[in-house]
């Protein structure tokens, strides 16, 4: 029997398939199925499929390769499948198969296309064990005669990154440490459309407090709640100096739902998840982990692990005095006033008086600064200070022409919404100036 000898790695969904064919003849085939892995899910789960393939790749390479009576160093060249398929299940075959081209000095099939990329050898392939290879990262368009071949081997927990002349030896940890995000059961799914998960996400993440000490406020509060007789789904974020609580009309699906907090960067992934879709965005959670899936894309993540304060109570429910005033006008006077506040305290003071409302900051070192804006205010006069930087914040959430701040007194939190958006609540704690 003659012709070259192509080693084939099929990893595209839900199933590990290996073979080994010389001369157009199949000289093994062999097969790990998924089938149970899924069956829990009721359907093909993309981190599980993932992680299965990973788990058998390399044993079954063995394998097909000793059916075959075939030595590793007898491979002319790898065959791996590019497309279509689950992007992260694609990626591990794919990844394997450039890392056993790039080591044995042979060709790379990609999918297919049969486009065969030729590189440098990384290593000699004697000194590169074929159980040890893990990943070789794509190298971009670099022309063959700057691209240089790189390898990764992992040998008892120890990975050797190995490219030209550098040399790399990290510490690593054994994959059963690795989480399983999948493991467990999602006691609500309910789906979402991709404009309320934006607006619930996008207008309340810039109040998420950065302080890691109070980690329980370091994410978003997504609860289920009755309001006005009709069922809510509500975002609440606060840093305990200002507080966003925002809501739209509760899914199918969510009530009963228990209180979660998803953590902050799983909220910035979401965002970035939020951008390339329209369509509804399915929702699984439990109490201590939250699935999003959109087209081909999931992200799982567990939340944090602890009790959100009762937000409710510092939302004041008798502030009579209401000043309402021209956002976008409202907003560039903070601005500009704000350039002479102290960097440490950044405070606005607002004295506010009948139809006028006039922003000033007096600061010692750098001077003083004052402007007067048209404003609807009926009540007493009232003098209160604000951090610069939390009103703009909430001013930039406004997609209306007016906002509208609902005071007590000078000590007491303020209330400001938009008036064009009912569905979005501010609270703001003032500063003494």
């Amino acid at each position: 029997m003659s012709g070259p000898i192509i080693l084939g790695l099929e990893t595209s969904c839900d199933e590990t398939a290996i073979g080994v064919v010389r001369g157009g003849v199949v000289l093994s085939n062999v097969l790990s199925s998924q089938v149970d892995e899924h069956a829990r899910f009721g359907g093909v789960v993309p981190e599980v499929a993932a992680r299965a393939h990973v788990e058998a790749i390399r044993s079954l390479t063995h394998r097909a390769l000793r059916d075959a009576g075939i030595h590793q160093l007898d491979v002319d060249a790898v065959a791996a499948t590019r497309g279509p398929g689950l992007a992260g299940a694609l990626m591990v075959g794919f990844s394997y198969g450039k890392a056993l081209a790039w080591a044995l000095d042979q060709g790379l099939i990609a999918g297919a296309a049969l486009d065969v990329y030729e590189h440098e050898p990384a290593i000699h392939p004697a000194l590169l064990p074929l159980e040890n290879v893990l990943l070789v990262p794509h190298l971009g368009s670099a022309t063959t005669e700057t691209r240089t071949a790189m390898a990764a081997l992992a040998i008892e927990n120890v990975v050797a990154v190995l490219s030209g002349r550098s040399r790399f030896s990290l510490q690593a940890l054994p994959p059963s440490d690795f989480p399983d995000l999948a493991a467990g059961e999602f006691s609500h799914r309910f789906t979402l459309p991709a404009a309320d998960l934006k607006f619930l996400i996008d207008k309340a993440r810039f109040a998420i407090s950065t302080e890691e000490t109070r980690y329980y406020l370091n994410g978003i509060y997504l609860h289920h709640v009755e309001a006005g007789g009709t069922a809510r789904l509500r975002a609440v974020a606060t840093d305990g100096h200002r507080l966003a609580q925002v809501e739209v009309e509760a899914p199918e699906g969510s009530a009963g739902m228990p209180g979660i907090i998803v953590p902050r960067k799983t909220v910035l992934e979401l965002v970035k998840l939020i951008e390339d879709t329209e369509a509804g965005m399915e929702v699984a959670l439990s109490a201590s982990k939250i699935r999003f899936l959109a087209a081909s894309l999931t992200l799982t993540s567990k939340l944090i692990d602890g009790t959100f304060p009762d937000y409710e109570r510092v939302i004041p429910k008798h502030n009579d005095k209401q000043l309402e005033v021209d956002i976008r006008l409202f907003t560039n006077a903070v601005d500009r006033v704000s350039t002479i506040s102290s960097e440490k305290g950044r405070a606005v003071k607002l004295n506010i008086a009948a139809d006028k409302v006039v922003l000033s900051v007096n600061n010692p070192e750098s001077g003083s600064a004052e402007e007067e804006l048209a404003a609807t205010y009926s009540a007493e006069p009232l003098d209160i200070g604000f951090n610069s930087r939390y009103l703009l914040d909430i001013a930039s959430q406004f997609k209306g022409d007016s906002a509208r701040f609902e005071f007590a007194d000078a000590g007491s939190p303020t209330i400001v919404r938009d008036t064009a958006d009912e569905r979005a609540l501010y609270v703001l704690m003032p500063m003494r100036v």
